[in-house]
Order: C-alpha cells, then structure tokens, then sequence
C-alpha cells in the first residue's frame, strides 16, 4: 500500500490517497493570518490506521511553516492537538480554553 498526503488547496483540503483512492481528508479554511481546521473525516474501511492523525500532523507542520495561527475546530483536531501539546503553541492563547487546551502552554 502506498500512502500519499498532500494538500489540494483548490480545494480547501488535505487528503490521503491510498493507491490511488483518496481514503481521508481535512477540511479547513484559510485566511492571511490562521486557519481553521474544520472538519476530518475517514473513509470507514480505513477506519483505525492513523490516518486522521497524519492529515492532523501534516495541516499543523503546515501551519507552523507559514507561520499561521491554527484553531481546531474540528473535535478530532483539538483532541489531537491536546494529546501533542508541542502544537498548543499554534492555537492563540486566548483561544485554547474554548477548545479544552492549556492556556499556559
């Protein structure tokens, strides 16, 4: 199995194609300064083999690169992002208590 993420930006998305048949994506919406990472979802035969994380890890490195601000409005990605606190930073610090993170990291 060859596993391939990638952004389709035309799109709004980062997806995951598994042998050529996209398996998972992240929606998110984009402006000059953060984006909104909006929803993840799995197709259900993938189910359990960390896709969403992958699509979660990759939007989040994304971010940092471009230097955005992140909110997790998707509950996977903020539930994600609790489990990594080395992305906390992205989330502005006055906005990680409305998604259930640490205000002090």
């Amino acid at each position: 199995m060859d596993a391939t993420v990638r952004e389709v930006a035309d799109q709004h998305r980062y997806v995951i194609e598994l042998d050529g048949a996209q398996v998972a994506l992240l929606d998110y919406q984009l402006d000059d300064a953060q984006i909104a990472l909006l929803h993840a979802e799995t197709d259900p035969a993938h189910t359990g083999n960390g896709f969403a994380g992958q699509l979660t890890r990759r939007a989040l490195d994304d971010a940092r690169e471009r230097g955005l601000a992140v909110l997790p409005l998707c509950p996977y990605v903020s539930g994600w992002i609790a489990k990594h606190p080395d992305y906390v930073d992205l989330v502005p610090s006055e906005q990680r208590q409305h998604f259930g993170l640490p205000a002090g990291a």
